[in-house]
């Protein structure tokens, strides 16, 4: 929980600090760096939902079978360990 904790304020000083250098605005930094992990919680829900879904499933199969042609060097079980495909 501790590692967890610390990313958190990590990520949020870093997402202030980027925002900040970018605009120069306090209030700018400050709206974004709380409003994005706001955001992010809202987008992590949907993509979990839905990343069982079957149409899901079958583009994450075609993708498997296209990156060894569209990068040789990795291998499929790079790609996709032996405990997933069991």
């Amino acid at each position: 929980m501790a590692k967890t904790a610390t990313f958190g304020v990590m990520h949020v000083i870093t997402a202030f600090s980027v925002t900040y250098a970018m605009t120069g605005s306090i209030a700018v930094a400050g709206a974004v760096t709380f409003i994005e992990p706001l955001v992010n919680t809202v987008m992590h829900y949907f993509f979990d939902k839905y990343w069982d879904h079957p149409r899901a499933l079958a583009l994450r199969e075609r993708v498997a079978e296209a990156i060894p042609r569209l990068a040789p060097r990795l291998t499929p079980q790079v790609i996709r360990p032996q405990a997933e495909t069991a």
